[in-house]
This record gives C-alpha cells, structure tokens and sequence, in this order.
C-alpha cells in the first residue's frame, strides 16, 4: 500500500480518538501513539498536520490541550467542530495524494515484473512527486528506463546501455512488443500509440530541464509538485502499458 494509503488511514483513525476522548470516550495510547507518529514521520503530510498533535505526546495531554480550549455547555459540540476544521486541511492533502487511480496497479506489475531497479524507482519517484518535484521526475524518467531494460532482456533483445536514452529504448521496446505506429492499420490505436511517443520524448526533456540530474545556472525552471505528479503519472501510466503489454505477449 502507497505511504499515502497508510498516512491518510493514521489522520483519520488519530481524528476518530481524539473526538472520543474529547468527548469522554476513550483513546487507547497505543493506537493514539502509533497514529501520531505516523503523520509526523511522513513527509508527505508536513505542513498540513494540525499543531496539536505535534505538542500532544499522548491522550492525558490531548485532554488537558482540548480541556481548556473548550469547557462547559456545549463544548463536546465546540470539541466535535473544532477538530474537524483542524484536521480537514490534512486530509484534504492526503487524498489529493492518494487520487491517483493507477498506483495501485502499477504496483502489481511492478511487483510482476520482478526488476528491483523497477521497484526503487517507482518507489521514489511516488514517494517524492509532492515534496521533490525535482527528484520525482528523475525517478519517473528511470521508472520508464528500468522498464524498458527488462522487459528488452527478458525478450533478448540488444540495446546500449551506454549510449541508448528513453527515446531509444522506448523505440526498441515498441517494436519488440509490436507497439510502434506503423505497426497498426487502425487510424484511432495509430493515434494513440503515436500520443505514447509523445509522452516518452516529453519526458526526457522535461527531465533534462526540471528534473535534478543536472546542475542550473542563475536561470533554471522549478517544477511546482502538480507538474511532478503529472510527469510521475504518465510514467506510471505508460510502465504500466508496457508491463501489461509485455505479460500478455509472455502468455500468448
């Protein structure tokens, strides 16, 4: 599961203990602790966890924090508003973070495909699209390179590791899995498979501008998180293709 997936599960079952402690229910401090430290350890929710919960090491000091802010008539109701305006900013973020409708997928094939150089970079380039959007564009440059590598040796077919780019392997990836353009009649699966290079060739170059395998001058473009998690999800999108594209023609 995604770190997102088990982030924004930790927001909500740590929102869950506190409105039943503050109301005079009950906060089990195992559970309290270990969703606590959940949110504050993943760097994908920095910023956005409410300011409490990082000075509320454990129930008896949620009760005291959320005691004084609230007392008297009506203030389980006060308790109840408070907590949901604070912690919706939070999960708002996280299920922004885990929208993407083809992690999960991609982390079946992923593991399909058995290609630890695969793995890692998927892994980085998920784990950095909000908080590096440097770092995950050059993971999801190499997600699409390690695919490429391993799906051509597990086909025996030569390519150079040295000298071949994303372009190059792609290209001799689509004709080993009969993916090229040319290869098809349909004017529509021409279209599209026609838009799959495009994609590839916008890669590799916003790679070499925005990404972080080069160094900038005085003048250098920064991606804002939303254009690494687009260029993290077309790579994932066309691993995945590719991956799939690849098992079917294993089990034909």
């Amino acid at each position: 599961m995604p770190s997102e997936s088990l982030t924004l599960i930790a927001a909500e079952q740590l929102l869950q203990l506190m409105l039943s402690h503050a109301t005079d229910g009950d906060a089990p401090i195992t559970d309290y602790k270990r969703c606590r430290g959940t949110l504050l350890k993943d760097p994908a929710a920095s910023g956005h966890v409410p300011r409490f919960v990082g000075t509320c090491h454990d129930p008896n000091a949620f009760w005291h924090f959320i005691k004084s802010k609230y007392s008297g008539t009506g203030s389980y109701a006060a308790r109840r508003k408070y907590l949901y305006k604070e912690f919706r900013p939070l999960l708002d973020h996280l299920e922004r973070l885990d929208m993407s409708p083809h992690d999960a997928s991609v982390d079946v094939q992923v593991g399909n495909l058995n290609a630890a150089s695969v793995t890692t970079a998927w892994s980085k380039a998920v784990a950095r699209r909000v908080n590096d959007p440097e770092g995950a564009i050059t993971a999801a440059r190499s997600l699409l390179e390690s695919v490429c590598k391993t799906i051509l040796e597990d086909m025996t077919v030569e390519y150079d590791d040295r000298n071949d780019d994303l372009p190059k392997l792609y290209k001799r990836v689509s004709k080993a899995l009969t993916l090229a353009p040319s290869d098809h009649t349909e004017e529509q699966f021409k279209a599209i498979l026609g838009g799959c290079t495009t994609v590839v060739n916008g890669l590799g170059s916003i790679r070499n501008r925005a990404s972080d395998a080069h160094g900038h001058g005085r003048k250098s473009y920064r991606p804002a998180s939303r254009h690494a998690a687009l260029a993290v999800n077309l790579a994932g999108a066309m691993a995945l293709f590719l991956m799939e594209t690849h098992e079917a023609r294993q089990s034909e």
